[in-house]
């Protein structure tokens, strides 16, 4: 699949390339990112440099994985956020923000604007969101974006070699009203 560029009122999230690599590693330097994601640690220049020119570009090649970094107006790096797919129709979205651009809402009005992309052009029928348990930033953007939260998988995430409790919650089409490719029937 060709990268998309998506934009609201405030944001253009678009694929990343060797252009913004300065931008990811300095971004990732900050020690919240490293801690609440599986990034490596510490987050070298060469991370950055293969993510933004081979990892990111090969998962819209192969349509595996749909990374969009969010960008202000201005040009600069506000977060990262990415859509991967774990079985069919089915993602997981991962997401982080550079350090002086939290609080502001920007991450959730990405997620809102990708996870209506992947449901309408890239035929997911449900999001899954996952974290590790305590990352109440991260939750915090899941639930404002409107996924509901279903409980915590024991042991679910491995970070770094340690294996860490993992909340997850989801997103379906239907929550943000629109059509699932597939019919829905929910538990009694």
């Amino acid at each position: 699949m060709d990268p998309v560029t998506l934009t609201t009122d405030r944001l253009l999230l678009r694929t990343v390339g060797p252009q913004d690599t300065d931008a990811v590693y300095d971004a990732c330097q900050d020690p919240d990112i490293q801690r609440w994601t599986t990034i490596p640690s510490p987050y070298l220049r060469e991370h950055a440099q293969s993510f933004t020119e081979q990892l990111a570009p090969d998962g819209w090649a192969d349509g595996s994985m749909f990374t969009f970094g969010v960008f202000l107006p201005s040009g600069e790096l506000a977060g990262m956020l990415g859509i991967t797919l774990r079985a069919l129709g089915m993602g997981e979205i991962g997401f982080w923000t550079a350090k002086q651009h939290r609080s502001r809402g920007y991450i959730t009005e990405a997620a809102l604007t990708a996870c209506r992309w992947a449901f309408v052009h890239a035929a997911l029928d449900r999001i899954e969101w996952r974290a590790e348990v305590g990352n109440r930033a991260s939750r915090a953007v899941a639930e404002r974006a409107g996924f509901t939260i279903e409980g915590t998988l024991r042991a679910a995430t491995n970070n770094k070699g340690v294996r860490r409790d993992t909340w997850i919650g989801s997103l379906l089409p239907s929550d943000l009203g629109l059509p699932s490719t597939a019919p829905y029937l929910p538990a009694p």
